[in-house]
């Protein structure tokens, strides 16, 4: 794991189980890898008290969707949401 992903799951645990705190930070982990190498966990957690929602799950989607919206390469944040692109989406592997 690395910094970012100790970090958020660390913080993350203090509002919901340890599963979905370490699937959400590995979701931001992962975001930054591909779309902001620069993300600090400060950042990310200053954000997320943003939040205007009371559950940890809307909570993290808005967080997930407010750092795509920062960053202009990021059109389509479902897959780090905590439940990914969902059962009504379309297959992101299949082409048309």
């Amino acid at each position: 794991m690395s910094d970012l992903t100790d970090e958020l799951a660390d913080a993350f645990a203090e509002e919901t189980d340890d599963d979905t705190a370490g699937t959400a930070a590995e979701n931001v982990a992962a975001f930054a890898e591909q779309y902001d190498e620069d993300l600090a966990a400060e950042d990310v957690l200053n954000t997320f008290e943003e939040a205007p929602y009371g559950d940890f799950g809307r909570r993290f989607n808005w967080l997930v969707g407010e750092l795509a919206a920062e960053n202009e390469d990021c059109t389509d944040s479902r897959e780090f949401r905590l439940d990914g692109f969902g059962d009504q989406a379309a297959d992101p592997e299949m082409s048309a």
